[in-house]
């Protein structure tokens, strides 16, 4: 572990020289030309508020919190308070699913319908010989629609899983439609992840909350993290869009599955430390090596020009393989205005998380993003 004055070095290193965004071939670069102390970036952004976990040798060197949690109570952010992790929660729904595959309650290959209880996957022309499966939810590669419409639910009313699947009674979005041949092509699919948690339901015969506590938050001492949002918040930051207005959260309960993560960067860290000591073969709190060595294993391959960067499709997870390195990562975006990423390399035992409560954090994480790499001579986004 080093000393308190590197450590300290290394902050003041990254946060004081956050550089700006260029783009080569469709890949954010870092413009070292351009850089801004991480209170300057923020106030460029409309960024009132962000956390950010740094892991090293697979343990949490340091953590940090900026801002406010929002600009009505002006209150600040503590190492407790909770944000949104948006699909950065697809993560943690892949974990779940793939334990129960270990137990032999489900098969990754065998048609999802098959452990679907009281909703199924609707049948139309495209899944007449082609059944959507467990591993084409977990890849993107179901067919299934994003849906466009995302999700949302009548003012002052509530809703559950069976009306977002359905997209009825008062749920604002589209149903879950099979719209190409299962396994065809690559196409990212929110509602994808809500079927994969109405599965966890089916199978488990248990609530979202209670499944996540036994199968990942209790193991690996997750003890802030939640899914589902409370009704008695406190400590938890509100929304800024784009030019920094508070904004009500956009969080609709039954959508847990794609979104519905409310956490912090170092319970998150916590979980990308536990991913990464499975992979050595040093854990098995929540899966097996062997089957976590799966979950990051490129089905399918990616374009990094069209994908950030990210060259394949893991099982809930997007994968970096550049220079002999594995990086794992999944960002995070609820509208109107939280933003999460978490990247890991099981390989070197390095990670980090950021979560903030502006719209523009996106580009944000990025410089951070850019800065860590440097200052840890990461082998990705350090031209």
């Amino acid at each position: 572990m080093p000393d308190e004055q590197s450590i300290q070095e290394k902050i003041e290193q990254i946060m004081q020289n956050l550089p700006g965004i260029g783009m080569v071939e469709g890949i954010p670069t870092p413009n070292w030309d351009e850089t801004g102390t991480i209170e300057q970036e923020m106030e460029k952004y409309n960024v009132p508020g962000v956390s950010i976990a740094i892991v090293n040798n697979f343990e949490i060197e340091w953590s940090k919190f900026y801002g406010i949690q929002d600009k009505e109570s002006n209150k600040k952010i503590t190492k407790e308070t909770l944000f949104e992790a948006g699909s950065t929660s697809k993560m943690f729904t892949a974990i779940a699913a793939l334990s129960l595959v270990e137990k032999n309650l489900v098969d990754l290959d065998e048609p999802a319908n098959d452990y679907l209880k009281s909703w199924k996957i609707p049948d139309n022309e495209f899944t007449a010989e082609n059944p959507v499966t467990l591993r084409q939810l977990l890849t993107h590669t179901s067919g299934m629609n994003r849906p466009d419409s995302m999700f949302g639910v009548e003012e002052g009313e509530t809703v559950n899983i069976l009306q977002v699947l359905t997209g009825e009674s008062t749920a604002l979005n589209d149903p879950a439609t099979i719209e190409k041949i299962p396994g065809s092509e690559h196409q990212y699919s929110n509602i994808a992840y809500i079927v994969i948690e109405k599965l966890l339901q089916d199978v488990l015969q248990k609530e979202t909350s209670e499944i996540m506590k036994e199968l990942i938050f209790n193991p690996v001492e997750m003890k802030q993290s939640l899914a589902e949002y409370p009704s008695d918040a406190t400590d938890i930051i509100l929304p800024h869009d784009n030019e920094g207005h508070v904004k009500k959260s956009g969080y609709v309960k039954g959508t847990f599955g794609c979104a519905g993560l409310l956490s912090t960067p170092e319970d998150i860290a916590r979980f990308t430390i536990d991913i990464m000591k499975t992979y050595q073969g040093k854990s098995s709190k929540i899966i097996s090596q062997s089957t976590l060595k799966e979950m990051l294993k490129a089905q399918p391959e990616l374009d990094p020009a069209k994908f950030f960067g990210w060259t394949g499709q893991g099982l809930g997870v997007f994968l970096i393989e550049e220079e002999g390195d594995l990086f794992f990562t999944h960002p995070g975006t609820n509208s109107p205005g939280a933003v999460c990423m978490m990247i890991g390399n099981p390989k070197t035992g390095q990670g980090l998380v950021m979560m903030s409560n502006g719209i523009m954090a996106e580009l944000l994480h990025i410089e951070i993003l850019f800065a860590v790499s440097k200052a840890y001579d990461w082998s990705v986004y350090n031209p």
